[in-house]
């Protein structure tokens, strides 16, 4: 779903396998390196839990992407890294998700769009 970026590496840590165990109350590391091929103003993060083919909307701090490693406004052609956390709250329920992270432009546009498999657990 990466239309007008292209990833160059996405790195979850601490996530030695998958699916990524992610520990109620702990904090994870997100780095995604991709390149431009458009010209925005601006970028904004969403994250999804997805459940049963349901996207259910995950809050994270930060969704700005220019407040996120992001220098902004982003350029075509060139390499970016984007870089957030996830944080794992204490109330989640323990189950195995998919997690979904898009970064769009400010045409409302795929930058990056990736998965991952994890695990919440106590």
């Amino acid at each position: 779903g990466s239309k007008d970026g292209s990833i160059q590496e996405v790195n979850v840590s601490p996530c030695p396998t998958q699916p990524c165990l992610l520990h109620k109350g702990t904090s994870y590391s997100i780095n995604v390196t991709f390149a431009s091929k458009i010209e925005s103003q601006g970028s904004k993060a969403k994250v999804y839990g997805e459940m049963l083919h349901v996207d259910i909307p995950f809050p994270i701090p930060e969704p700005d992407g220019c407040k996120s490693g992001i220098q902004c406004p982003i350029q075509k052609g060139h390499s970016y890294s984007y870089l957030n956390k996830l944080p794992v709250k204490s109330e989640y329920p323990s189950i195995k998700l998919i997690v979904k992270w898009e970064l769009v432009d400010d045409q409302d546009q795929m930058l990056f769009c990736w998965k991952i498999p994890v695990q919440i657990t106590s």
